[in-house]
């Protein structure tokens, strides 16, 4: 269990009973005590919860505190429809509970939308800014990201060392993490060949990363590269998968949902079966479950990710540059369902 469930659970324990003994939650949550003392320090640091001998209790006090100082967050994300709904959902739920007030812009993957909102956010009087650029932070974006106004942490983008945002506090979703776990995942059924798939994106370089490291560190054969076009595969691409699987591929790990969606129904087209002839793992988990058959894929936490966003952004708004920077991975799982199968 991540401790961002951990925590909710808590505070659901805490508000509808008032007060709650660690030795409850203990059993509640199935963990250590070291675990859960970590837990309510970090609740109780955030003023969400009161510390007593042996337990701990709601705080009656806490919202009216809280509106008598609101922050004012501005968020700007690449798209509000496929990924990143779920970072914002994750976001708003937190700031709200801080007694925050969160404002989105949404850049559409546009370098120069992406500082057209910011100055918009900047200048409707935002106090801290969670941001996620179009794409991965690079020498361009130095001087933008020094010249910032306001306190900014980065949200599912890299903070690379050394680069431009390695000075910003940063949330994201560990992808190389997740690559591995879908390729470890095959390899345990048996599958020794496999290829990826996928578009150019922000997040590609991470999930092949993890991806070759696992083919590497588990022995597997050396794996088949395929490309995908930015509006899905195209009828050459399609020819390209299909050759793989004929060549001997018997599983891909296909980045992202969308683009596996409309592969999967140009091999059934095909006539290949899945997961008879391939196994195929979907990255994001935004549809994955809506295939026929419904898809194993590598689901990112990114309602977590909004909330510890928020949370980083907080801290950094009311403790200042005293604070150490903070640059945090969150594990995407696994989530097997039948598209996967041991090779035949």
């Amino acid at each position: 269990m991540f401790a961002e469930q951990r925590h909710e659970l808590i505070l659901r324990e805490v508000r509808e009973r008032g007060s709650v003994r660690l030795a409850e939650l203990v059993d509640r949550l199935n963990v250590s005590m070291v675990t859960l003392r970590r837990d309510v320090e970090h609740l109780a640091g955030q003023g969400l919860v009161n510390r007593v001998h042996g337990g701990i209790t709601r705080v009656e006090s806490a919202p009216a505190a809280r509106r008598e100082r609101s922050l004012t967050l501005g968020m700007l994300v690449p798209s509000a429809t496929y990924y990143y709904p779920a970072v914002i959902k994750g976001a708003r739920e937190r700031a709200e509970r801080l007694g925050a007030r969160l404002v989105l812009g949404v850049s559409r993957y546009d370098d120069e939308e992406d500082r057209r909102q910011v100055k918009q956010l900047v200048d409707g009087g935002i106090e801290g800014l969670l941001l996620t650029p179009s794409r991965q932070p690079d020498a361009s974006h130095e001087e933008w990201l020094a010249g910032l106004e306001v306190p900014a942490v980065l949200v599912e983008r890299r903070a690379e060392l050394g680069g431009p945002a390695s000075f910003l506090d940063a949330a994201a979703s560990h992808h190389a993490h997740g690559a591995f776990l879908g390729v470890r995942h095959l390899a345990e059924l048996g599958h020794r060949r496999l290829a990826m798939a996928s578009r150019v994106s922000p997040t590609a370089p991470r999930v092949r990363s993890g991806f070759l490291a696992a083919v590497r560190d588990l022995g597997l054969a050396e794996p088949v590269r395929l490309d995908i076009a930015q509006d899905g595969p195209s009828r050459e691409q399609v020819a390209d998968v299909v050759a793989a699987i004929r060549g001997g591929v018997t599983a891909m790990l296909v980045h992202n949902d969308e683009d596996t969606l409309l592969l999967v129904q140009h091999l059934r087209m095909a006539g290949v079966r899945m997961p008879e002839e391939v196994s195929i793992v979907a990255y994001d988990d935004e549809v994955a479950a809506l295939s026929d058959p419904p898809l194993t894929a590598v689901a990112p936490p990114k309602v977590a990710v909004g909330r510890r966003a928020v949370d980083l952004l907080v801290q950094r708004i009311q403790q200042g540059p005293e604070l150490p920077v903070q640059h945090v991975a969150l594990l995407p799982e696994l989530r097997a369902r039948q598209s996967t199968a041991a090779p035949r």
